[in-house]
């Protein structure tokens, strides 16, 4: 696949989102960048900002098997994984395969699970892959989780761990619509009753696993200049440094935002990454990997200010 057609598909899985979502053309380019970089993406917004069915849509325009799980405070480790179940037939183990194994899983409320239930993705996110009873079960090459949060809640919520937060590529606040937008959601919807999906607004697939294969492959062909690299890293090592930062971001962090910086350079159809694309990707990938320290939390201070002002502050190469 060619970096044009590339930006062609990109633009015709825009289109078919925006069947189903009206706005959120900025949360679209971030799920397409993951999916193209095979990340995983962590949404975070207040009930009725559509944060799955955006997620359904995504995946039914990307022609993706898609799995969901309601994350509640007594859901188990095997309610996501599935588990070996004895047959009496033929005396022997057969696998349950839970809903993990798909293409697109929304992990829906994922904060409302304890962490040992939320601990079960681990392995899944990170190596696409599940182990149950010891044996190792491969998840599609397309696996990709899309979870949701809400951040107004208190009550029954566990906050996810480090570790969780780092296998996500992006955190990404899902504003409420501006007036224009909330007219026209009002427009469209407001005269319809029932559940609405995806299909029934019109959403088609215009992608498969082999032809988003294809466009991962792509980006072989975008290259991140030294410089580039070196940007990168000096951002990721700022956020160590910060006196108002306890915890900086890790490597992975750095290695998940050069690779996204090339996603973003092939949807804009070019073959090497710029500043701007580590700029535009430094706060979604950075935000949940850092954490204030006691004095910068007393003060109130704001993670995504501070992330601005780190970016603002490093050099960027010419």
């Amino acid at each position: 696949m060619t970096l044009d057609e590339l930006r062609r598909l990109a633009g015709d899985i825009r289109r078919e989102v925006a069947r189903a979502i009206v706005g959120q053309e900025a949360m679209v380019d971030m799920l397409l960048v993951a999916m193209i970089s095979q990340g995983h993406v962590l949404l975070e917004g207040p009930p009725g900002t559509a944060k799955t069915m955006l997620a359904q849509a995504f995946s039914t325009a990307l022609g993706l098997d898609y799995g969901r799980i309601q994350f509640t405070p007594d859901l188990l480790p095997g309610d996501i994984l599935g588990s070996n179940l004895f047959n009496f037939q033929t005396s022997q183990f057969t696998l349950t395969r839970g809903p993990i194994f798909c293409d697109l899983l929304l992990a829906d409320e994922i904060n409302r699970t304890p962490p040992k239930t939320q601990a079960a993705l681990l392995e899944a996110m990170q190596e696409r892959r599940v182990t149950l009873d010891g044996e190792t079960h491969p998840l599609p090459d397309r696996f990709m989780v899309v979870a949701t949060q809400n951040p107004i809640e208190s009550q029954g919520v566990y906050p996810l761990p480090e570790a969780q937060l780092d296998r996500f590529l992006f955190k990404l606040l899902v504003p409420y619509p501006d007036e224009a937008a909330e007219r026209r959601i009002i427009a469209a919807y407001g005269g319809r009753t029932g559940p609405q999906r995806p299909a029934d607004l019109g959403v088609k697939a215009v992608a498969d696993p082999a032809k988003l294969a294809c466009a991962t492959a792509t980006l072989a062909q975008v290259s991140v200049a030294d410089e580039i690299a070196g940007y990168v890293v000096r951002l990721i090592r700022a956020t160590r440094e910060h006196a108002d930062l306890a915890v900086g971001a890790s490597p992975r962090a750095g290695v998940l935002l050069a690779n996204a910086a090339r996603a973003r350079a092939a949807l804009d159809g070019r073959d090497y990454a710029i500043p701007d694309d580590v700029k535009a990707l430094a706060m979604p990938v950075l935000r949940h990997r850092i954490t204030l320290g006691p004095a910068a939390e007393i003060e109130g201070r704001d993670l995504d200010l501070l992330v601005g002002e780190l970016v603002d502050q490093t050099e960027v190469p010419r």
